[in-house]
């Protein structure tokens, strides 16, 4: 059933870039020729403009790091599913480990968020994940089934139109990662907690997000449930970015 899954790498640029070092960046993506996964960039809202100009007419998708679970209104600083849809997004990531920890976002928020993506055309990429103290108090499997039940949940029916990234906390820009072992355990729980959700389960891309780097990509990609990555440092450094993106061959 894995054959039958691409691989989806995606760049998660965080607050980084400035027009400048952006357009580099975006040029080295768009030299790189045909690629053996799906890729695309996330980008911070003032470059969504940039990044739509530089890679339209490329197979290379764009996104958001994030997306209101508001349709409109008086939320001064938010930025609407329509919003981006406007800028041809594909993607938003909704549940980020620091959204999560920074800005006190809930497993309903962000279930809210993942379904007012959809009802415009954009692909949720969901994040779960444990922090270093919830692994060791053997938390992780009822910590990273709870954050995907809500969206379960919230999404119904549309539950295998998402993407869901399994980024454990402990691993994200600490230079630790999970061994592909450890990973593929947690993706596989996620896979079977939505093989009981919806039937398109086995054709939904789990990613996984962590310190991935070109050295490593191969061993984490090479996993039956990891469908791919949700990069950070080294999506800002074009040939990592491409090289893990090479990587996803099995």
């Amino acid at each position: 059933m894995s054959e039958a899954r691409r691989k989806l790498v995606v760049g998660n640029w965080k607050m980084h870039g400035s027009h400048a070092a952006n357009e580099q960046l975006l040029e080295g993506l768009r030299a790189a020729g045909p690629l053996p996964a799906d890729a695309a960039v996330c980008v911070p809202f003032p470059y969504l403009a940039q990044a739509a100009e530089r890679l339209a007419r490329t197979a290379l998708q764009w996104g958001s790091q994030d997306c209101s679970a508001h349709e409109q209104g008086a939320y001064t600083g938010e930025v609407s599913a329509a919003m981006l849809a406007d800028f041809g997004c594909r993607y938003a990531i909704v549940g980020h480990s620091e959204r999560r920890a920074l800005h006190a976002e809930g497993d309903q928020l962000v279930a809210d968020k993942a379904q007012a993506a959809l009802a415009r055309g954009v692909t949720p990429i969901v994040c779960v994940g444990e922090t270093l103290t919830q692994r060791e108090a053997g938390e992780t499997e009822a910590v990273v089934k709870r954050q995907l039940s809500a969206v379960i949940h919230t999404l119904a029916h549309c539950a295998g139109e998402m993407v869901v990234a399994y980024e454990p906390v402990w691993a994200i820009g600490t230079g630790r990662t999970a061994t592909p072992e450890q990973a593929q355990a947690v993706h596989a729980l996620l896979r079977a907690q939505l093989r009981a959700a919806t039937p398109r389960a086995d054709q939904m891309r789990l990613l996984y997000g962590g310190s991935v780097k070109p050295d490593n990509a191969a061993s984490l990609f090479a996993q039956p449930d990891i469908d791919g990555g949700l990069i950070g440092g080294a999506s800002l450094k074009a040939q990592d970015f491409l090289a893990i993106c090479r990587a996803a061959v099995r």
